[in-house]
Formats: C-alpha cells, sequence, structure tokens
C-alpha cells in the first residue's frame, strides 16, 4: 500500500472514529445494563414473578383477561396483548386512549391461569427505561433513532479503515503485541489496535444490527404500506366494526391455522401492527430459530375469522433477527456475559482511540522537496506504519 493511500485510509479512520466516539461510547455504556435488564429488574424488583402453581392448571380466557386489564382503567382500551417467549403463565395487557396513543399507556400484567392482575409495569418510569430511551433515541423520538443510525454507519467505516491499515502496521510486530517498555502512548497505541482487531466480528455485528434496529419504524411502515395493505384491500372504504368480537376466540381461530405455533402477541384493530378492522395475531415457533420469527394471521375483529396469513417479507425477519444478535439475549447467561466482556472491550477501544488523538504530538516537519503534508498521528496512522 502507497504511502499516500495509508494518508487517504488514516484520514478515514480519524473522521469517522472522532465524529461517532462520543455517541457510540454513550451506546455501549447503555448497552452494558440492557444486556442483564431481566437480572437487574428481579434485583430492582420491576419484573412481575408468576405464582406457583400446579403443572397444567388451566388458563382463563383471553377475554376474561382483558375484563381485569380494563377494569383497572375504566375508559381506555386495548392496544397489545403479549407473553414473554419464556414465560408463556403471564399476559401483558397494554392499554390506551386510542389505538394509536403514544403517550400515558398502561399495562397490566395478568396471571394466565387464574385472571388475577399481578402488577402494573411502569412503561416510562425508572432508571432502566431513562437508559432504554437513551440508547434507542437519545429522548429525541425517530430523528433521534435515525441519527444513531448514521453514526453506527460512520462506526463502520471506522472499524473498516482501521482493518485496512492493521495489516501494514502490524508487519513488524507479533500479534497482539503490547510494547510495554515505550512511551504510554506507544502502549495505548497498542492496546488499541490488539483490542480493536480482536473485538473485530463482534463489533462489526453489533455495529450493523444496531444500524437495522434504528430502521425499526420505516421497515414496519413499508410493511403495512406493502403487505397488509394488500391482504385488507378487501375492507379498503368500511368503515371500522363498533363492537370487537372475541379475542379468545380470534386467537383460537389463528392457531388453528397456523398449527405447531404459540402466541407472541396480539395487536388491536388500528394500531401500527394491524388494520382498522383486524386482530393482528402474530405467531411464533418453538426452535431457537423460528421463536424470533413471527407469523402474522389477520383476523376479522368482527367474525373472528382468519382473513389472511402470510409470511412476512425478508426486510422484516432481518430486523427482526437483528434484535437478539444486537443485544445478546438468545444464549443465555453465558451469552450475555460473553456480550458484556466484548462491550467492555470495545469501550476501551473507543476511549483509547479519543486518548490517541488528544494525546498526538505535533506534525512531522517535512523532508526535503516534500510538501508539508505529514498527518496527524492516528490511533493507527501512517506514520507508525511507515517506521
Amino acid at each position: 500500500m502507497t504511502s499516500a493511500s495509508l494518508r487517504r485510509w488514516s484520514w478515514v479512520h480519524k473522521w469517522s472514529s472522532l465524529v461517532c466516539t462520543a455517541f457510540m461510547l454513550l451506546l455501549c455504556l447503555t448497552g452494558l445494563p440492557l444486556i442483564f435488564h431481566h437480572q437487574i429488574g428481579h434485583l430492582l424488583g420491576t419484573e412481575v414473578e408468576a405464582p406457583a402453581l400446579p403443572a397444567g392448571t388451566p388458563r382463563v380466557s383471553l377475554d376474561r383477561v382483558m375484563e381485569v386489564a380494563i377494569g383497572r382503567y375504566p375508559g381506555k382500551q386495548g392496544m397489545f396483548v403479549s407473553q414473554e417467549p419464556d414465560d408463556d403463565r403471564i399476559w401483558y395487557v397494554t392499554l390506551a386512549d386510542t389505538p394509536t396513543s403514544a403517550s400515558d399507556l398502561k399495562q397490566v400484567a395478568v396471571d394466565a391461569r387464574t385472571g388475577q392482575a399481578l402488577a402494573e409495569p411502569k412503561l416510562d418510569e425508572g432508571i432502566m427505561h431513562i437508559i432504554h430511551s437513551l440508547h434507542v433515541d437519545l429522548f429525541a423520538g425517530l430523528p433521534g433513532t435515525l441519527f444513531l443510525g448514521f453514526m453506527g454507519l460512520l462506526l463502520m467505516a471506522a472499524i473498516v479503515s482501521g482493518v485496512v491499515l492493521y495489516a501494514p502496521f502490524m508487519r513488524k510486530l507479533d500479534f497482539g503485541t503490547v510494547r510495554h517498555d515505550h512511551a504510554p502512548r506507544t502502549r495505548w497505541l497498542d492496546l488499541h489496535n490488539m483490542l480493536g482487531i480482536v473485538t473485530l466480528a463482534w463489533a462489526s455485528v453489533v455495529t450493523l444490527t444496531g444500524i437495522i434496529n434504528t430502521l425499526a419504524d420505516p421497515v414496519i411502515d413499508l410493511w403495512r404500506n406493502d403487505q397488509v395493505s394488500q391482504m385488507t384491500a378487501q375492507y379498503k372504504g368500511l368503515p371500522p366494526p363498533e363492537r370487537l368480537g372475541s379475542l379468545q376466540a380470534a386467537l383460537d381461530a389463528a392457531v388453528l391455522a397456523q398449527p405447531g405455533m404459540t402466541v407472541r402477541f396480539i395487536a388491536f384493530p388500528g394500531t401500527t401492527f394491524s388494520s382498522p378492522h383486524h386482530y393482528g395475531v402474530f405467531l411464533r415457533g418453538d426452535a431457537p430459530l423460528t421463536a424470533r420469527l413471527f407469523t402474522p394471521v389477520l383476523v376479522d375483529a368482527q367474525t373472528t375469522k382468519v382473513t389472511d396469513s402470510r409470511p412476512l417479507p425478508w426486510y422484516v425477519s432481518a430486523l427482526l433477527l437483528s434484535q437478539p444478535l444486537h443485544f445478546g439475549d438468545y444464549g443465555g447467561l453465558a451469552m450475555q456475559l460473553l456480550w458484556a466482556a466484548l462491550d467492555i472491550a470495545t469501550i476501551i477501544v473507543l476511549g483509547s482511540g479519543l486518548y490517541l488523538w488528544l494525546r498526538r504530538g505535533p506534525r512531522r516537519p517535512a523532508k526535503a522537496g516534500a510538501a508539508m503534508a505529514s498527518p496527524e498521528r492516528l490511533p493507527v496512522d501512517a506514520e507508525e506504519m511507515e517506521r
């Protein structure tokens, strides 16, 4: 690689890193507790615990579950009903003033076996809510989410340019060398490069899946305008139903149409994941992969008969698969610990890169006959490679 090419890659690495580093540090720091959000919820007492009952205890009707939930908040209406993938003993009922409400949402956790209200989880309070909001959108809604997606693109540019620069930089050193007998800046440079290459695959996966996650709202809107509009074309122009049919009957019809699958969540008519005339019943499989992929079944909200069901398009499936890869919440505690260790290593990489830039030395004097164009020292820089 020529000296001019090295300088160009060094420029890309420096400026892409500098622009995104502060925000990437924020995402890594907030992402660390989110890896253990269930465990932290248990410690804080915010996780809902289902009481122990004999195995095989029959379930109450979903209609009864809705009665109990709405009884806590008269005047509100159903928005979503969901269950955690690893616990079918609790129904989480989300209520709102209208199907499209974005504020003043209420949630009631109802025991699926007894029909008793267990708790009312707070959707917009607490330290974990603050951390999650910072991580997802910087409290700025969709513009904040898309901004973080752009920062992710800059981080990918920094990763790619760092890889390009790494090979010529390490020609005279063994892999993973940290020169402890050199100046502090050199030691930090070696540590930065070593941790950067070790976490390369993980950082690339988490960055790419994070970018995909920032596109969640546009992806869902595309799916609604494309596939859902086709599935509900026969209802176009019809007024929304004045009275909804049985939610339990709608679930039974959906499960019958897709045997071998279990419910993940149900969207009420008029919400983002349904149409004004349908319950959107989203079913999942039991295998590790299919448990993360949903099959939507549209059920007429009046007649509770299935009207259509189609596999999700590839772009929605990519979004769904990116979420567990991003947060590392699909492999139990061992996976969480691995994700946490790699997250901490990435924090060191980002922090050391910032330190190296702040502690950069003065520009070198130009060689005889050469222009004064020697680049500033970088976390992985051309000057180190040319020695």
